[in-house]
């Protein structure tokens, strides 16, 4: 009986670590309850949140930094996907001065429209990252800023700058819609239960105006840098599929500006094309095989095609970009060498 009764209070602590209010946390739907009350002060006070500001949250769980937001702002819309969660919220919160200041939507937030909002706020589980900040980037009217919890890898990705190691597509699409700064690092203890990493907050300001380029040209362009971007563009823009690919755009775009002039001059402003920011090779170049064989060699192929190699490389040549890894390269960088891509007839979509 002695050893029944110490299992079951192993079994009642181990269970009680994951439950808030008699809930029980998932993990696998990325549900970690922010527990430390100092934390959730440090990111309403960064936050600059206005007595007049309409706040969205998203993933507000049980509500610990629901309460501190309705506290200081003029309204609440927290999006949350769990039944519980809701039921929750509008327990926790009925017959409170709050309660008619918050407004609880159950549903996926990648799915539905989002409302008008003055202020991000949110502790956001961690597997929507990437789809959430283009979904809240291409938003209009745009807001102010978003104050949020990612893992701490997504955010250092996020506010990386040219030369860091994990500077990368994400890094510079992101940085191309927004201002991003990191605000505080929180480690792994602080949440219960405990994620695996620890998590870091960032606060994003969306640019305004948007800078005027079409943004499924950026986007193939920094795909192709991307793919590699510790070798030099010379060598990027020598391999057989890129030159393909890109050779393939230019007859197409050739023979519809006969139909349409101007047609690739339209900027496109649907900022949602760079929401995919996974790591992928997106061009299909086989990074497993040996350079050599995937460069085109001059004279190796037919006349036409060796031209057009030629081509691309005077660009590269011209904005002295040859020798040059995507890296290192600034926003201004690849805002100039589409330029001068674009300039010649070569574009990315």
């Amino acid at each position: 009986m002695a050893g029944g009764k110490i299992k079951k209070e192993k079994a009642s602590r181990a269970t009680t670590n994951h439950l808030q209010g008699g809930i029980p946390f998932h993990k696998s739907k990325g549900q970690h309850i922010l527990k430390n009350p100092l934390i959730v002060d440090t990111i309403v006070q960064k936050s600059g949140i206005k007595n007049t500001d309409v706040i969205l949250e998203i993933g507000p769980g049980t509500g610990n930094l629901t309460k501190k937001l309705l506290e200081v702002g003029k309204k609440v819309i927290a999006i949350e996907l769990d039944a519980r969660m809701v039921l929750e919220l509008q327990r926790r919160f009925q017959g409170t001065p709050f309660s008619n200041r918050l407004t609880v939507i159950q549903g996926d937030v990648l799915k539905c429209d989002l409302p008008y909002f003055d202020i991000c706020v949110a502790n956001i589980p961690y597997q929507i990252s990437s789809p959430l900040t283009f979904k809240l980037l291409s938003h209009r009217p745009a807001f102010r800023c978003a104050v949020i919890m990612f893992q701490r890898e997504f955010a250092m990705r996020l506010v990386a700058q040219p030369g860091d190691n994990l500077y990368c597509r994400l890094s510079v699409n992101t940085q191309l819609l927004a201002r991003v700064n990191h605000l505080l690092k929180v480690g792994k203890n602080n949440f219960r239960p405990p994620p695996k990493v620890d998590s870091s907050v960032v606060r994003i300001e969306p640019r305004k105006p948007l800078p005027p380029v079409n943004f499924k040209e950026w986007d193939g362009l920094v795909r192709i840098c991307f793919n590699r971007k510790n070798k030099t563009l010379g060598s990027i823009f020598r391999q057989k599929t890129v030159l393909s690919l890109l050779e393939k755009n230019y007859r197409t775009l050739q023979a519809l500006q006969q139909l349409q002039r101007g047609h690739s001059e339209d900027t496109e402003m649907d900022v949602s094309v760079l929401g995919d920011t996974g790591e992928d090779v997106s061009m299909d170049i086989e990074d497993e095989r040996d350079e050599d064989e995937m460069e085109v060699e001059n004279g190796g192929a037919g006349g036409e095609f060796s031209e057009f190699k030629e081509k691309i490389l005077g660009v590269l040549k011209h904005g002295d970009f040859e020798d040059k890894r995507s890296s290192k390269l600034t926003q201004v960088d690849f805002l100039y060498l589409l330029s001068l891509f674009n300039k010649e007839g070569i574009h990315f979509s």
